[in-house]
């Protein structure tokens, strides 16, 4: 591992080339650092290397950086419960686990309280893995006109994706790929002023490069910057 300002320009170098090769602009790509168990100290010296968006896992590492850390975008991508939305309303720019409508409505609830609009992305459990967290791809669109019909104070922007670990990255492809062709399908198929499809977050340190071939527009990269991760400060 390099210094973490190596480590983002090599990310930044390969989704350059991983762009080349499909014929996609590298701007259309947005690195969000995934800061979970890092201290403030490593978070802002990625800031200075040129980070602008960061997401964390847990409103609990929101709330105990938030004050420490240096103006930056911050998303919530781990699974939100609904009694910890008011912690965060007002704190990050996007939430990218809705998977409910249950969610939807307390986000909705909480933002009118604030006076704002908050940008969603529905996460979709494109792999079935019954160990993760999302909607089913076939109960998406269904989901997301529910949400559009009862959550006014929510903006749909996308879709998120986990795909399962694999040692082979080339392996997680098809969840992409399936993926991605939902994200087109929805985008094309529904018409809202409160749906404006413009973020599919997809792919992590491990698969990143596969998922920008395969039209992420978000990747989450943690230990591709920050090494890995110290779980016995948790």
């Amino acid at each position: 591992m390099g210094t973490i300002a190596e480590n983002i320009k090599m990310i930044e170098d390969e989704k350059a080339e991983a762009c080349r090769r499909v014929g996609r602009d590298p701007s259309e790509v947005l690195l969000c650092a995934v800061t979970k168990t890092h201290p403030a100290e490593m978070i802002n010296e990625a800031i200075e290397a040129g980070v602008t968006d960061i997401g964390e896992n847990k409103v609990q590492e929101i709330l105990d950086k938030y004050d420490h850390v240096n103006k930056v975008r911050w998303h919530m991508i781990g699974h939100l419960q609904t009694n910890k939305v008011k912690y965060i309303i007002d704190k990050v720019c996007m939430i990218h686990s809705v998977d409910s409508l249950h969610l939807a409505k307390e986000i909705d609830r909480r933002a009118e309280q604030h006076g704002i609009t908050m940008d969603i992305l529905i996460e979709v459990n494109t792999a079935q893995d019954e160990h993760k967290f999302g909607v089913a791809p076939e109960d998406t669109e269904a989901l997301i006109k529910q949400i559009l019909e009862e959550c006014p104070s929510v903006r749909i922007r996308g879709l998120m994706t986990i795909a399962p670990y694999r040692e082979d990255p080339e392996d997680v492809r098809p969840y992409f790929r399936r993926t991605k062709q939902l994200y087109d399908e929805l985008a094309e198929k529904i018409d809202s002023p409160h749906l404006d499809f413009k973020y599919l977050s997809m792919g992590m340190s491990n698969d990143r490069v596969i998922a920008e071939e395969e039209g992420s527009t978000i990747v989450r990269v943690g230990s591709a910057i920050f090494g890995a991760r110290d779980y016995s400060k948790h």
